[in-house]
């Protein structure tokens, strides 16, 4: 089953770069060699997703293998965009309400898709860099000292396009919420942890000033856990990788990426927690949330869902989660699933946002 749903991640890409390179050659009004020329680098920018999979980019020099990231991976969602497009034409031209002529060497037809796929994913690159800060009020009736301010953060994605400028300015946001403490639900690392080292981005972490509590995400096992590991430790943050710690009046569960087969259950690592303290669980993967209300948590903050990045892979996810974004509520446990600071693959957010959370914990 794994590998057939691998097989099916393959091929459906390929068979819609087949479906729109088809369409562009019929379209576009120039001469053969131009629009092979065309259909080339389109075919060969999408291609260079499948080598940021690999480990051949880490072979790279630094500037060579950002640019092969950001192209190769931003390409997957234009072509979406494209298929979608071309798939309304045809089902226009089927029901008679598009003429043959507006796909065939046609100027206007051409002009209108290309502005219009540009507009598109400008305006989801300058919604994707205006990050969105979500307030959150969280009662209880156990004991704290004081109200708590808390920033909560998921899916970072720090790496070849998320580089240590962008960092440097989230921590300048973090920072000026003056938190007492800050909450990162894992993904912190995107695919590689070498420009994070090369870049000592560690070194912007250690400027936060709270204490920094995170767990692992599934990018970090695809990073290799041992190294990601030794990043946390670099950067000053707090690992809690199925373990519970008491932080004042709060009690930080972290729990282990679902990735691990082997983490502890649920039930297990919840009865280890300090439940006379306000209970925090941070749960990458924002499955079986019915386990967080069954013993008794407070709260639970998750990501990893990024609420599909573009639409309509937003409908996609929202059907797939309990709850794929946003607050939630089961019982008396709250809950919280970021879409994500940073992102995976292309910088762009249509009908999704970037964001961070800062919440108040108070009698």
């Amino acid at each position: 089953m794994k590998y057939m749903w691998m097989m099916l991640f393959l091929l459906l890409p390929l068979l819609g770069l087949a479906y729109a390179g088809w369409h562009v050659w019929t379209l576009v009004p120039l001469p053969r060699v131009w629009r092979a020329a065309i259909v080339v680098l389109g075919v060969g920018s999408f291609l260079l997703m499948f080598l940021n999979l690999g480990r051949f980019i880490d072979r790279m020099p630094l500037s060579v293998a950002r640019l092969c990231y950001d192209v190769g991976n931003s390409s997957i969602f234009i072509l979406l965009y494209l298929v979608m497009v071309f798939l309304v034409l045809d089902l226009g031209r089927l029901l008679r309400l598009v003429p043959r002529e507006w796909l065939h060497q046609n100027f206007y037809t051409t002009c209108a898709l290309t502005v219009g796929i540009f507009v598109v994913f400008l305006l989801g690159n300058i919604h994707y860099n205006n990050k969105v800060r979500e307030t959150l009020t969280l009662t209880t009736r156990k004991p704290l000292v004081k109200p708590l301010r808390l920033v909560m953060l998921s899916d970072l994605h720090l790496g070849y396009h998320n580089p240590r400028k962008e960092l440097a300015r989230w921590v300048d946001m973090i920072n000026a919420e003056q938190p007492d403490l800050v909450l990162i639900a894992g993904d912190i690392i995107d695919i590689s942890v070498r420009p994070l080292v090369e870049e000592n981005m560690a070194e912007e972490f250690r400027r936060i000033q709270a204490p920094v509590y995170a767990c692992l995400g599934n990018h970090e096992y695809y990073t290799g856990e041992p190294q990601a590991q030794q990043f946390y430790q670099d950067a000053g943050i707090h690992l809690l990788r199925d373990t519970c710690q008491v932080v004042g009046d709060l009690c930080l569960i972290g729990r282990d990426d679902r990735t691990n087969p082997h983490r502890k259950s649920a039930g297990r690592l919840f009865a280890e927690a300090d439940h006379s303290k306000y209970t925090i669980v941070m749960d990458h993967q924002p499955y079986y949330l019915e386990q967080a209300e069954q013993a008794g948590i407070d709260f639970q903050l998750s990501g990893h869902t990024h609420r599909g990045q573009v639409w309509p892979i937003s409908w996609i996810t929202d059907r797939i989660y309990e709850c794929s974004w946003g607050e939630h509520r089961r019982g008396a446990t709250r809950y919280y699933v970021s879409s994500g600071l940073g992102i995976w693959g292309g910088k762009f957010r249509i009908g999704t946002q970037s964001e961070y959370v800062v919440a108040t914990i108070e009698n």
